[in-house]
């Protein structure tokens, strides 16, 4: 899916994620390798990796023997149909009047002493495309158009807007300032009303997101449409989205359903992604793990395949609900002040500093952009002063080569060594690589595994990726799955995307573990959602902080189709706060408590204490106690929440959804306030006040005038004990009226002692004009 985010340029990297219809028939095949042990090893592969891939290869079809025969029968009729299409569509060319009507041409032949094996506009000034029928043109001349006029006309207008398009592309792709790109949408959009495939594409996701173009849902429902009819994939998917949020459109999960299948089957990865989510979760289609898996581990090999040695960019995941209550603080977003200062120390020669900003700078994230060439200067700034770790990401970024730093395989192997012998995990694990690989050095594995474990040893999430690598695949060592699954779990707690991709592999296959389809959907569904498309949920939270809710809310509503947790809980803030005005008013709290409800099945709490709260209410649904109290039970059992706790000590308090019970009150009270130091002073009332009712309910229960009746006052105070009383009574009552008489007894004061009253100025709306 072509989502653009701040720089622009995310389009180029996605338009070629989709899929032929013969990529996807390989694609079965291929995601069944390990990729840290296989992705940077095509070209050269000794005996003993084939071998194991094709060990890999005959585990994985005998899983999937089905799986392989349905897709490969359903793919192959496609091929077929293409073929057969091609053959039709492929005669020979027929001269149109001319000279020699009616007649095929002749290729090549000879016109102004060149030799054409094509069709050419040459020697015509209205460019339309002719051929010879002879090979010899000057000498016998025979010729005839290629194309009839209408043919020819289209094709020029075609032609034309493929220029205007690139040219928009390059100003897209070029700049960084914002009103470049509005200019170079005027271009896109040009093409666009020209028919052009991709400018109506680019036109209609900027109009539904509102980037660098007025957010029109309208207008780009129509362009969908229209791609739709041409069979655009992304037109398709972006269809199925409309109708599955009800955007423009009445919300019909059947239709978002079809449109999302043709998307995934013109290879859409957005598609691929949204249907795997939704069999996962039993979305609109039945519950079904072995579909969720075929879905996303076809994405998964892709976002896998564009993972690089520096990992890729950082995706930030920002719940707007935090950030409201606490801004900056639960972003993880670092302040322009600070990032200012990290500079100014970096300029003064702090090491640290430099690094810090490298790293930033080489993976982006935190509020600050990737921008390779200025870690390229900061690393080389530290790596100058000595700092092995700025020698190591220096070799990463000669290693891998990027438009700042040319590719060179010596000069990374020149830092990796530097950083090795001053004991750096990262140059340890590059020195590795180096040796495994072959780059620079000649291959040798026992090198490579002595610094893979050197690596690994100091917790470096890269060299334990490859050590498990070369476990698995049996590189160096004995194949051990085992040690294989050790090394692989440890990487992940690092987080580093390949290891839950081969983790994912390792569970969908059976392979050293017991087969687990749910634990493999679950980690290939962390790798999906580290692709490209996660950018998106930045450009959705600068959107919100710009104060376009609108936009802010489309772009997260995508997202939480495509299973983010954190999209689906901020796109029900968004509609809870009725900020979205795109949203009917009528609509908005049952949106919102259909994402929450997404978002707690994916073990969001603040979205299962929402879900009670709405159901206690009456949001977006009918009030309904029992439920509500269910919601709040889940959420105290499973996730410990504090507010859950007070809310069912409430209930039962008053006997809301479940029989009254003040014990089991006062204990959940008793359990918040336990659970968390905040709820110490609601916790605090609600005891006192349980107190007083309890007093009043135990009052209430015994019968007071039978219990004075049974008292015998002579026997208890005696026979005189009216006497007593009210003596006691004349002397309380003497008091009181004493002390009255003092109170009102008033002291003079002296005539010229009387304290003066300050002169008060009047309130400024009743001063008179000046």
């Amino acid at each position: 899916v072509s989502l653009l985010d701040e720089e622009g340029n995310q389009d180029e990297s996605l338009e070629s994620k989709t899929l032929s219809a013969e990529d996807q028939v390989k694609d079965h095949s291929a995601g069944t390798r390990v990729v840290a042990g296989q992705i940077f090893l095509e070209s050269g592969k000794s005996d003993s990796q084939s071998e194991n891939e094709e060990n890999f290869h005959s585990q994985e079809e005998e899983k999937e023997s089905s799986l392989e025969e349905l897709n490969s029968l359903e793919m192959s009729n496609l091929l077929n149909k293409d073929l057969e299409e091609a053959e039709i569509q492929s005669p020979v060319l027929t001269a149109i009047g001319g000279t020699a009507d009616g007649e095929p041409c002749h290729f090549p032949f000879l016109f102004m002493e060149k030799e054409y094996a094509e069709c050419t506009a040459d020697g015509r000034e209205d460019g339309r495309l002719w051929c010879a029928t002879t090979y010899d043109y000057k000498k016998d001349q025979k010729w005839g158009f290629c194309e009839s006029e209408e043919q020819s006309n289209k094709r020029r207008q075609m032609q034309e807007a493929e220029d205007v398009y690139q040219i928009g592309m390059k100003i897209l792709n070029e700049s960084s300032k914002k009103a470049q790109k509005k200019v170079a949408y005027q271009y896109l959009l040009k093409a666009a009303d020209m028919n052009h495939t991709k400018a109506m594409e680019k036109v209609s996701y900027a109009l539904l997101f509102g980037d660098y173009l007025k957010q029109n849902i309208q207008s780009s429902k129509e362009l969908f449409e229209k791609l739709t009819e041409e069979g655009s994939p992304k037109g398709q998917m972006a269809l199925g989205f409309l109708y599955a949020s009800g955007l423009g459109v009445n919300s019909s999960q059947a239709k978002a359903l079809v449109y999302y299948t043709f998307g995934a089957l013109g290879g859409n990865l957005i598609a691929h992604m949204i249907l795997g989510y939704r069999y996962w979760a039993g979305i609109g289609v039945l519950q079904s793990c072995e579909s969720a898996l075929t879905h996303y581990r076809l994405v998964a090999n892709h976002v896998a395949s564009d993972i690089s040695l520096t990992g890729g960019t950082v995706v930030q995941r920002i719940r707007l609900a935090d950030e409201v209550e606490n801004p900056g603080m639960a972003s993880g977003m670092l302040e322009e002040d600070l990032i200012q200062y990290y500079q100014f120390l970096a300029e003064k020669g702090d090491v640290q500093a430099q690094v810090g900003l490298g790293q930033l700078h080489l993976h982006g994230g935190r509020g600050v952009e990737q921008n390779h060439q200025r870690a390229f200067e900061y690393f080389n700034q530290a790596a100058n002063a000595g700092n092995s770790h700025a020698m190591a990401f220096l070799g990463k970024m000669y290693s891998e080569g990027s438009d700042v730093v040319p590719q060179s395989n010596e000069t990374a192997l020149q830092y990796f060594k530097k950083a090795a012998d001053m004991g750096n995990p990262v140059g340890q694990s590059g020195l590795g690589m180096a040796y495994l690989y072959g780059r620079g050095v000649p291959v040798n594995y026992e090198l490579a595994l002595k610094y893979f474990q050197k690596a690994a040893e100091q917790g470096w999430v890269d060299g334990q990726l490859q050590l498990g690598s070369m476990y698995y695949n049996g590189i160096g060592v004995k194949k051990d799955y085992k040690q294989a699954l050790k090394y692989f779990n440890l990487a992940s707690q690092g987080g580093h995307i390949l290891a839950f991709y081969n983790l994912a592999q390792m569970h969908a296959t059976g392979t050293g573990v017991m087969r687990s389809c749910h634990t493999a959907v679950e980690l290939f569904k962390n790798v999906c959602e580290r692709g490209r498309w996660s950018e998106r949920l930045m450009t959705a939270y600068n959107s919100y902080k710009d104060g376009d809710s609108n936009s802010a809310v489309v772009q997260y509503l995508l997202l939480a189709e495509q299973g983010y947790e954190v999209a689906q809980s901020n796109a029900a803030f968004i509609l809870d706060q009725k900020e979205a005005s795109i949203v009917g008013e009528n609509e908005t709290y049952p949106r919102a408590l259909l994402h929450w409800n997404r978002a707690a099945s994916q073990g969001y709490t603040v979205a299962r204490i929402k879900l009670g709260d709405y159901h206690f209410y009456g949001f977006g649904t009918d009030v309904d106690y029992e439920t509500a109290f269910i919601h709040y039970r889940l959420a105290s059992e499973q996730q410990h929440s504090a507010q859950a706790m007070f809310n069912l000590g409430y209930m039962h308090e008053k006997g809301l959804g479940i029989k009254q019970d003040i014990h089991l009150a006062k204990r959940f009270y008793d359990m918040a306030a336990e659970a968390s130091p905040d709820a110490q002073v609601p916790v605090f009332l609600a005891l006192c006040k349980l107190g007083v009712i309890y007093s009043l309910q135990y009052i209430r229960e015994i019968n007071i005038r039978e219990v004075f009746s049974h008292i015998d006052m002579d026997q208890l105070l005696g026979p005189e004990w009216d006497l007593y009383l009210m003596t006691i009574i004349a002397l309380l009552l003497g008091t009181i009226i004493a002390y009255r008489q003092r109170q009102h007894q008033a002291i003079p004061r002296p005539a010229g002692l009387r304290p003066a009253v300050p002169q008060q100025e009047p309130p400024p709306e009743h001063q008179p004009p000046q």
